[in-house]
C-alpha cells in the first residue's frame, strides 16, 4: 500500500511526527509563530491518551518536560526565540542529568521582543547550548515541511539514544509554509525505564541529578558528557552535499535559505558554471570533515545566513585557514530573494576572474 501525501503545515505537520514517534506528553506557553504546535496538540494529544498542558510560563513549561522525561516519558515543548531564552536554564539542567526530550524553535526576528519574521538568528543560541555550563544541545534543521515531519522522529531517537535534549531549529518560513507530507507512523520505543524514575513500589533506588559535590565527581561527570558528544561527532553527522567535479565554488545555507540559495545556485549552474551547494542538516553536530574535505578541491565558499553571520564562524574553524569565505547575510526578519543571491554569486566570481 503507497501512502498518499497530505498537505500540511509546517508547524502541524512538526506536531503530527512527534505523535507519531510516540509523544505523548506536550508542555509549553504561547508565542508567535509556532503557537499552531500546541493548538493542534491541545486537540490530539487527549484523544489518544496524551497529556497537553499549557504552563503559567516558559521556565514552567521546561521544567515540567524534565519532570516527564525524568519519569521515563517521551516529552517536549516549543516555543520561539525570546521563549527559549527563558527555559535555558531547564536545558541545561536536562543535559546535565542525561534526560532525553525534543525542544522545537520556531524561530522568528530579534535580539529582544523583536518581530515574528523569521530569521536564522538563533543558530549562537542552539549550537553553543546557550545555557550555562559546559553542554550541547544536538541541533536539527529543517529545510521542508517534509523535513519538519521527519526530523521529529529523528530528534527522538537520537534523544533517547544519547540521553540528551534535542533542538529542531526552524523558523516562521516553514512553521507557517504549506507543502506535501509523506506520512509513515514509526512509533519509536521509549527509553531505558530502568534509568528512569516511576511510581512503581519497591523500586530500585535512583538518583537524577545535575549536582556534583564530592572533589573531583563534577569534573568527572563534565568529561563523561564530553566523551558523548564526542561520540555525537562521530556518529550523527548530517549534511546534504550537491557539488559536481571541479566546482569552483560551493555555496553554505541550512534551513529555510537554503531553499533560496538552492534556486540561485541552480540559475547559475544554466549559465554553466559549477557551482556546489552544501546544506548542514545537523548544526551541531557540525559537518567539520566534510567542509574540509570540501574546502581541498573547492577553495572558495560563500555562506549565507538569515543573520549578521554566524554558521559562518563554524564554516571558518572547520575550514581551517583553507581557501576564501565569503559571506551575505539578511538579518531582521529580511528574506532573501534568489537574484540576491544570484547576484552575490556573480561578484564572487567576477572577482576570481570568471565572468565578467
Amino acid at each position: 500500500m503507497i501512502n498518499e501525501k497530505e498537505l500540511l503545515k509546517g508547524n502541524v505537520a512538526l506536531a503530527r511526527g512527534a505523535i507519531d514517534a510516540g509523544c505523548r506528553h506536550y508542555f509549553g506557553y504561547p508565542i508567535t509563530p509556532q503557537n499552531d504546535i500546541p493548538e493542534y496538540l491541545s486537540a490530539a494529544l487527549p484523544k489518544i491518551g496524551g497529556v497537553f498542558l499549557q504552563a503559567e510560563s516558559e521556565l514552567a513549561a521546561i521544567n515540567m518536560v524534565m519532570g516527564a522525561a525524568a519519569a521515563g516519558r517521551m516529552a517536549m515543548t516549543s516555543s520561539s526565540g525570546p521563549g527559549i531564552s527563558l527555559m535555558q536554564e531547564g536545558l541545561s539542567y536536562m543535559a546535565g542529568s542525561e534526560l532525553p526530550a525534543l525542544i522545537v524553535n520556531i524561530s522568528r526576528s530579534g535580539p529582544g521582543l523583536g518581530g515574528i519574521a523569521p530569521t536564522q538568528g538563533d543558530y549562537f543560541q542552539a549550537t553553543r547550548g546557550g545555557g550555562h555550563g559546559d553542554y550541547r544541545l544536538i541541533v536539527l534543521a529543517p529545510n521542508s515541511v517534509q523535513e519538519m515531519y521527519s526530523l521529529a522522529g529523528a530528534a527522538f531517537k537520537l534523544a533517547i539514544k544519547y540521553r540528551n535534549p534535542v533542538m529542531i531549529l526552524g523558523d516562521a518560513i516553514l512553521g507557517q509554509m504549506k507543502e506535501p507530507v509523506l506520512v509513515s507512523a514509526e512509533t519509536i520505543q521509549p527509553y531505558d525505564q530502568s534509568r528512569a524514575l516511576t511510581g512503581a513500589h519497591n523500586r530500585p533506588a535512583r538518583l537524577i541529578k545535575s549536582l556534583y559535590l564530592a572533589d573531583g565527581e563534577m569534573e568527572a561527570h563534565n568529561w563523561k558528557l564530553n566523551d558523548k558528544y564526542n561520540l555525537i561527532k562521530y556518529n550523527e553527522v548530517r549534511v546534504e552535499l550537491d557539488c559536481p567535479d571541479d566546482c569552483s565554488l560551493a555555496v553554505v545555507a541550512f534551513g529555510s535559505c537554503s531553499r533560496i540559495v538552492r534556486t540561485a545556485v541552480e540559475k547559475i549552474r544554466d549559465l554553466g558554471f559549477n557551482i556546489g551547494l552544501i546544506r548542514p542538516i545537523t548544526l551541531f553536530p557540525f559537518p567539520e570533515k566534510e567542509i574540509q574535505a570540501i574546502v581541498k578541491s573547492t577553495p572558495t565558499l560563500l555562506v549565507v545566513e538569515m543573520n549578521t553571520g554566524q554558521m559562518v564562524d563554524d564554516i571558518r574553524l572547520a575550514s581551517s585557514g583553507e581557501g576564501e569565505i565569503f559571506f551575505t547575510g539578511y538579518p531582521g526578519g529580511t528574506v532573501p530573494t534568489p537574484e540576491q543571491i544570484e547576484n552575490k554569486i556573480k561578484e564572487i566570481l567576477r572577482i576570481k576572474g570568471e565572468v565578467k
